[in-house]
């Protein structure tokens, strides 16, 4: 992963990922629900100290937040992480956030029940070396038996189909409607791919264009569960959209208990 590239895609999107959402607030209320209940089915109701490491503009975060956990973000992007907390404050909530790397994560062993890294943040890492350094980050700072809960994009079909652009979506804004799509560049090795992401934004009776641009490694299940198993997770678990009314596949693992 080139740090510098990923954390300038979310720190020019960072003012704008809201748009993405046709309604921002609900899609909060939402995720919170259904990752809550991921944590709950392990952990039990809580409330419970989450990190989400991958937190941008505070989408999990801040619903978590609400819902009573007691939670603190982190995000490579500090102008994400920044805005995650402002947000978090004109809710009534609290959401400490930092900027860091996910494969460096500055808390101390064992501080968190859950660690918590969604929306497809995990595959910018593009080696194994920097996927085994995040996962075993994010287990030295989860309590013994502590949860891990990651989100991915569907992936296990998508290497097969190969698909070159995502579908537009549109949302509403106070000044009309903003469209967000994708192009997908797979790279030889059929497993990476550079996206274009695309933002046209309604300005005087013509559009702004926004073209941000990143790399992904696009894991199949398999593959993310080989590298959560080594790094010391087990009760693996996956849990389809259909079956956790989730957008994404999410994956749930338990830290092994230290050695005494």
């Amino acid at each position: 992963m080139s740090e510098l590239s990923v954390r300038n895609f979310y720190d020019e999107l960072a003012h704008e990922y809201h748009l993405m959402f046709r309604n921002w607030d609900a899609s909060m209320a939402y995720q919170a629900e259904v990752l809550g209940g991921l944590v709950r089915q392990s952990l039990g109701a809580g409330p419970h100290s989450v990190l989400d490491c991958s937190c941008g503009i505070g989408t999990q975060a801040i619903g978590l937040a609400l819902a009573g956990h007691r939670v603190i973000g982190s995000d490579l992007s500090p102008v994400s992480a920044a805005r995650a907390a402002a947000e978090a404050a004109a809710r009534g909530s609290r959401l400490p956030a930092a900027a860091a790397d996910m494969r460096q994560l500055p808390f101390k062993g064992t501080s968190f029940d859950v660690v918590l890294c969604a929306d497809n943040s995990l595959p910018h890492l593009l080696s194994g070396q920097d996927m085994r350094a995040a996962l075993l980050g994010m287990r030295r700072v989860l309590r013994d038996d502590g949860l891990l809960v990651i989100t991915v994009r569907a992936y296990d079909e998508t290497r097969q189909t190969r698909p070159t652009a995502t579908p537009p979506q549109v949302s509403e804004t106070r000044d009309g409607q903003v469209i967000t799509f994708q192009l997908w560049h797979w790279h030889e090795d059929g497993e990476r791919y550079d996206l274009e992401h695309f933002q046209l934004i309604p300005a005087e009776n013509t559009w702004q264009v926004r073209v941000r641009r990143s790399t992904y490694w696009a894991l199949t299940r398999p593959q993310l569960t080989e590298f959560v198993a080594e790094a010391g997770f087990t009760n693996i678990t996956w849990h389809s959209p259909t079956s956790s009314g989730y957008y994404q596949p999410a994956l749930t693992a338990q830290r092994t208990p230290s050695a005494q």
